[in-house]
């Protein structure tokens, strides 16, 4: 499933080339072609994130809500504008140019491919097509596609916990902490309940706990508010990094070969994700790899033990 840097990239694409320009919309698959009527030549006037799901404004009070889900994803073609510095000079993000086309979905990985004509014909089972004069984007697999007014996005937002890619702010966490603290549940489990926190996922999940020396079974309410006020500290970090370069890049001080290293290979972005059986980066025992919360969890027994004591 996408993870929150993902979802905000789309939305930045999004913002960069269709914000501001009537929007042709269709179905070619047929599914949501009474929702494409709905917003079908409107203006379109913003689009924001919110952990895993993406809002699309149009005029005359339109949203279009789009939860990727564990298949969903997005091809851009036509004029793809780089979304930052990093990712322009990454050379992932596509190019400022006609004749490309971009799948953003979980892994950010960017296959482009050279189009002979445009707009390009829709290919599979395209749920939604978004067009302008010149950009395209077609969207496959989702889990929520909808279009909803204003007051049902408020409320889709508001269970929601908080992204700090939208409020990085002292209230936000102040949220996060209360919301951990109230709770039992396994901290492991809570960091992926989007009601508690937006945006993180699987990957997010092992690397920030392994960062924190968490143990992902100790309860919400065991953790010390100074201990989830720098696990929330370092997520904000993380997504920053996300949203930038398009990778989950979460570690940190590597010499120039090693993050050139790391920017090729997934395998060597992370300290203990996909790392079960090899030997921790720090201690050198064995990562484990568990369920948890029907997901895969992968953590280090040494580095991540049960803490000792709790402190307010």
């Amino acid at each position: 499933m996408p993870e929150g840097h993902s979802v905000h990239r789309i939305a930045l694409q999004f913002e960069r080339d269709f914000v501001g320009h009537t929007v042709t919309v269709s179905s070619p698959q047929g599914r949501f072609a009474e929702g494409a009527s709905e917003i079908d030549g409107l203006r379109m006037l913003s689009s924001h994130a919110v952990g895993k799901q993406m809002f699309l404004e149009f005029e005359n009070d339109r949203w279009l809500r789009i939860h990727l889900g564990l298949y969903g994803a997005w091809d851009f073609f036509g004029i793809v504008s780089p979304i930052t510095e990093e990712s322009e000079a990454r050379g992932s993000i596509g190019a400022p140019r006609l004749r490309r086309a971009l799948r953003m979905a979980e892994s950010e990985t960017a296959k482009s491919t050279d189009l002979e004509t445009f707009p390009p014909e829709p290919v599979g089972q395209v749920r939604v097509r978004l067009m302008t004069d010149e950009s395209v984007a077609d969207l496959r697999g989702p889990t929520a596609c909808e279009v909803i007014d204003s007051a049902q996005v408020a409320v889709a937002i508001e269970k929601l916990g908080p992204d700090p890619a939208e409020d990085a702010s002292r209230a936000s966490e102040d949220r996060f902490v209360k919301r951990v603290r109230t709770k039992p549940t396994p901290i492991g489990l809570l960091l992926m309940d989007q009601s508690v926190v937006a945006g993180i996922g699987n990957v997010y999940r092992a690397e920030l706990l392994f960062r924190a020396r968490l143990n992902p079974h100790t309860p919400g309410k065991n953790v010390s508010v100074k201990r989830l006020r720098a696990l929330w500290q370092d997520w904000v970090y993380l997504l920053d990094i996300g949203i930038r370069t398009g990778m989950m890049l979460t570690m940190d001080d590597l010499s120039p070969a090693d993050e050139a290293k790391a920017r090729r290979s997934r395998a060597d972005r992370y300290w203990v994700y996909k790392r079960e059986g090899l030997p921790c980066r720090v201690c050198g025992t064995n990562i484990l790899l568990e369920e948890m919360g029907s997901r895969k969890l992968y953590w280090c027994p040494t580095d991540q033990k049960t803490p000792r004591t709790v402190a307010a």
